[in-house]
């Protein structure tokens, strides 16, 4: 029976770079990718487009290309990425300038687009799922608006021969899975191959997490040598069967714990995880030890996709102030609270307008709240942390501001103060019909 191995290289945007390059050298792998596209992080490249058309894909986009690139191409491994971001196209000018200036030849990049839909979106009023509000109600606040694009793109720039394919807003399991589709001839209502192949993708997903990196807590799930964490890699049959395993050597582990638990991570339902080209069960899953640092997985299925696609809106959503500062010694946390009473004092004697305000000791009450805590030792030191939500900029400059005049003016000991103010980009989401949305792909060649 055919088989092929697929190795994660990332599980989020600023992740790890050396994993990456050791899949590369030492996995034997055919296929190498990268899952770093959050929900929120393309809303925040679409703005980075509207100020520079060249921009709003992934920043470290030509770091990871010049680490890889040139051992992937030698050894005929294929990269996957869904790190086009906002602008895949401009993603895939990068790559190809990339490859040129390191001397590679004979390098076919696909950049796949298509999942911008804000026009549509808007063109149709659809209702903000979270909401049930028309999409209408939010036109002077939306910053964008992409759907979830499945594997046909992808299997579609892969039929044509790309070296490198790079996307914008696809399912994070569509990164792996449309090579198995591809490789393996599977056919896009093969729906028990597409549950099982969705299920290797949602375990490669996150990297390290898998591996032992996420697992891993002191004295409870000891995982060594975190320092090298190995990323890991699926060994996928042609039928559906599933090892995951990493390269021999590095850190982390890999077990049936380690792959229980990301099973469950981010899974609403285990009997329907939806994604856009299947809704995949895994309450039949089994998992096995197959060897050291070798799990097998099997039992994962599925039924027909639904026929609409989730789409992240992103949308302006105020300002946010911060301001934090620190304290130690004897009377640490009576000092902190005597500072955050003055800020919060301050912050109405001068009239700072907010519509949320949060006032916490970093190390005491900012994660449990004030009745968890209660009653606890007192630690040897603390931080302020005052953050409030704002309808201007300037408004929200003015609570960091206000923290760290308590240099001089608040209690003894205060130190390390920081402050920031920032936009806030939100996320909601939406249901669009499939027809509305129609995926391009476009090559380029060195």
């Amino acid at each position: 029976m055919k088989t092929m191995r697929i190795g994660s290289g990332a599980g989020y945007s600023g992740d790890r770079i050396e994993p990456a390059v050791e899949l590369v050298e030492k996995g034997d792998i055919a296929y190498l990718c990268f899952e770093c596209l959050a929900e929120r992080t393309i809303a925040i490249g679409q703005q980075a487009r509207l100020v520079n058309p060249k921009a709003g894909y992934d920043a470290l986009l030509e770091a990871r290309m010049r680490a890889v690139l040139p051992q992937a191409k030698a050894k005929g491994v294929k990269i996957i990425t869904n790190m086009g971001a906002a602008n895949p196209e401009a993603g895939a000018a990068k790559i190809a300038e990339v490859a040129r200036d390191l001397g590679l030849k004979n390098v076919k990049i696909a950049a796949v687009g298509g999942d911008d839909v804000l026009a549509a979106l808007v063109a149709g009023d659809y209702p903000i799922t979270e909401t049930g509000r028309p999409v209408s109600e939010m036109k002077d606040t939306l910053v964008s608006a992409n759907a979830y694009l499945g594997v046909a793109p992808i299997v579609e720039a892969l039929r044509g021969g790309a070296d490198v394919i790079i996307t914008g807003r696809v399912a994070d399991p569509a990164l792996f899975l449309a090579p198995l589709i591809h490789e393996f001839g599977w056919a896009m209502d093969d729906w028990d191959k597409l549950g099982k192949g969705t299920a290797v993708g949602h375990l490669l997903e996150c990297a390290g997490q898998v591996t032992g990196g996420y697992f891993a807590d002191p004295d409870v799930k000891d995982v060594a040598d975190l320092a090298r964490l190995g990323f890991p890699i699926a060994e996928v049959g042609e039928d559906g069967s599933i090892v995951i395993t990493k390269v021999s050597g590095s850190g982390g582990r890999v077990t049936t714990a380690t792959c229980k638990e990301q099973l469950l991570y981010e899974i609403h339902d285990p009997k329907a995880y939806f994604t856009p080209d299947v809704i995949a069960d895994f309450s039949h899953i089994a998992v096995s030890e197959d060897g050291f640092d070798r799990v097998r997985v099997s039992g994962a299925t599925g039924r027909p996709r639904p026929e609409t696609l989730k789409v992240s809106v992103g949308y302006k959503d105020g300002f946010i102030g911060e301001g934090q500062m620190s304290y130690a010694g004897g009377g640490a946390v009576k000092r902190g609270r005597l500072a955050l009473a003055i800020v919060e004092e301050r912050l109405k004697l001068t009239g700072v307008k907010t519509t949320e305000q949060r006032f916490d000791l970093i190390g005491v009450d900012s994660i449990h709240g004030p009745v968890i805590a209660e009653g606890a030792a007192d630690p040897h030191e603390v931080r302020i942390r005052v953050v409030g939500r704002t309808e201007s900029l300037a408004e929200a400059v003015k609570i960091g501001n206000e923290v760290e005049t308590l240099y001089t003016n608040g209690p003894a000991g205060g130190g390390g103060a920081t402050k920031s103010a920032r936009a806030v980009v939100a996320m909601l989401s939406a249901l669009l019909p499939r027809d509305r949305v129609v995926a391009t792909v476009e090559f380029l060649e060195v």
